[in-house]
């Protein structure tokens, strides 16, 4: 028997960095067997499940500059590495039996499709769980912004966005040992304070489009299933300030 779910379709937001180890570069490959063991439990509920992958264990664009870099450049790169890991994560899949369906924003035909949305809708009404790579297919740019539009567009009920630390903070916990979590958060509040958990394109977007955004801890084990089973996980942003 399935477990009652809070959400029908959901878009699940992974950093590249999650598949690394910490502090190392690349896929590490007990990482990506546990995280498509999380997205096997909850594709197993019966929910419409979409995902974003970022490139930052493998290349960040928005550091091109340090390398002396153009950013459009920088960025290309960045785009091209969360295909990379998009690739990795769906062979992941498919070896746990889970059809994968890939789809790019930036024309890469010979390895994943094209994004488009009729395409994608039709995918997730056959149970496919799509996994989106390419950002938004231009620079400046980041996956968290190609998170929330991918999730507007495919009607996705909420945005999950999977890290290293269980929720929002008012300042960085990994350096300073004395922040805040903040169970919940109004668009207003993470935009005026420039609270770093995602971009402010992101943000903005959302609220926009009254998207709710989940962050929290991939781990420990069965964190993402609970979070849409309905339990208190992490942090949530939307709703306006009097809300």
């Amino acid at each position: 028997m399935k477990a009652a779910c809070r959400y029908k379709n959901i878009l699940l937001k992974l950093s590249g960095e999650a598949l690394a180890k910490e502090g190392d570069f690349g896929i590490d490959s007990d990482i990506i067997d546990y995280v498509s063991a999380e997205i096997l439990s909850v594709h197993n509920l019966g929910i419409k499940m979409s995902i974003v992958v970022g490139g930052g264990n493998i290349f960040r664009g928005i550091k091109a500059g340090s390398f002396g870099m153009d950013r459009v450049a920088g960025d290309s790169i960045g785009m091209l590495a969360t295909v990379i890991n998009a690739l990795a994560l769906k062979s992941a899949l498919e070896k746990r039996g889970v059809e994968a369906r890939l789809m790019s924003a930036i024309p890469i035909d010979r390895i994943a499709a094209p994004y488009i949305r009729e395409k994608a809708l039709l995918s997730l009404e056959k149970g496919r769980v799509l996994i989106f790579a390419g950002g938004t297919g231009n620079p400046y740019f980041t996956t968290d912004t190609a998170a929330t539009l991918r999730a507007i567009e495919t009607k996705a009920e909420i945005v999950l966005k999977a890290t290293k630390v269980n929720g929002l903070y008012d300042s960085d916990p990994v350096i300073n040992n004395n922040a805040k979590l903040i169970k919940k958060a109004c668009y207003e509040d993470v935009i005026k304070r420039r609270l770093k958990v995602m971009d402010l394109t992101a943000v903005s977007l959302a609220m926009e489009n009254r998207l709710p955004l989940a962050v929290f801890s991939i781990k420990p084990k069965g964190n993402i299933k609970r979070l849409i089973c309905g339990e208190d996980i992490g942090s949530i942003i939307g709703g306006d300030k009097n809300d």
